[in-house]
């Protein structure tokens, strides 16, 4: 067996071949630039939003699996991503990781003030969460702040605005918007609870902190309440934004989903948990698809 190019070990270190975790990011997004410009918010920022996401997400599995490495080499479902084998250094991970985080920035760089400044916030959430999970019970929360910024940023680039301080943050994206992160982040804990409920059993042993270990015997229940909370946030602010029937639609399909999610999880099974995570970006697309036709079709 001929041992993998230096290529092939940098695209397992950023999830190329596990496109979901990207879609993850991506659909509240780009559902968020369509509220925002009311409608298609053309090509400039579509490309801009989509390639950030991938770059940032990449970058992101870089800096996890470095902050990681000493963890994931006890955990069977991790024991043999690049860095933490050693088929790719600290250093190497690092420099793609931040090679990735400049390429994003350069599109960001083409939006405006706001949209920027907010973009400095956003890395050092995305930071921060590798090395939460030593220290705050659900660190899935720290994540979901990661994998919204999006959210308000969109709002930032597609509302305008041109002014270098954090007043002009505050005035480029809405509340509605930052309301809109929190539902989404409420998203987040659902899937990555999920997700860490895969690992119970590796968590437990080395001394990692979870959503899935804190809410202990109430995981379950707890995965179903995100669910709740997030698409009946979501379907309120949309509706305040002015969205309608087929957006409903949209939110029907998603909490159709996570209620066959409900059958997947609730025996505890590493399998049914694991198809439930790597599934949920179509949760997400359902909530994207009903946004764009109902702004496209009203």
């Amino acid at each position: 067996m001929t041992s993998p190019t230096r290529l092939q070990l940098y695209l397992q270190l950023i999830r190329w071949d596990r496109p979901a975790g990207w879609l993850l990011l991506l659909w509240p997004t780009l559902s968020a630039l369509w509220i925002a410009a009311d409608g298609w918010p053309g090509w400039h920022l579509l490309v801009v939003f989509t390639l950030g996401t991938v770059l940032m997400r990449s970058a992101g599995c870089c800096v996890n699996d470095v902050a990681d490495r000493d963890f994931d080499k006890h955990v069977k479902r991790t024991a043999n991503r690049p860095v933490t084998s050693g088929a790719v250094s600290v250093k190497e991970a690092l420099l793609l990781g931040a090679a990735l985080a400049l390429l994003a920035f350069g599109l960001v760089l083409t939006t405006n003030a706001p949209t920027i400044l907010m973009s400095f916030a956003a890395l050092a959430v995305a930071l921060i969460y590798p090395y939460a999970k030593r220290m705050v019970s659900m660190p899935q929360a720290v994540l979901g702040v990661a994998f919204s910024f999006g959210i308000p940023m969109a709002f930032s680039a597609a509302l305008g605005g041109n002014e270098w301080s954090w007043a002009g943050v505050y005035n480029a994206a809405p509340w509605t918007a930052w309301a809109l992160l929190a539902s989404n982040l409420f998203w987040v804990l659902a899937y990555d609870t999920e997700y860490a409920m895969v690992d119970r059993d590796d968590d437990i042993r080395i001394g990692i902190k979870t959503s899935a270990l804190t809410l202990g015997r109430f995981d379950v229940i707890g995965v179903m309440a995100f669910y709740a909370i997030h698409l009946g946030s979501w379907a309120a602010l949309g509706l305040r934004f002015g969205l309608g029937r087929i957006f409903l639609l949209g939110i029907a399909a998603a909490a159709a989903q996570a209620v066959w999610h409900w059958t997947l999880i609730r025996g505890r099974g590493r399998e049914g948990c694991f198809k439930a995570f790597r599934l949920n970006h179509w949760v997400g697309f359902s909530v994207f698809a009903g946004t764009v036709l109902d702004l496209t079709l009203r």
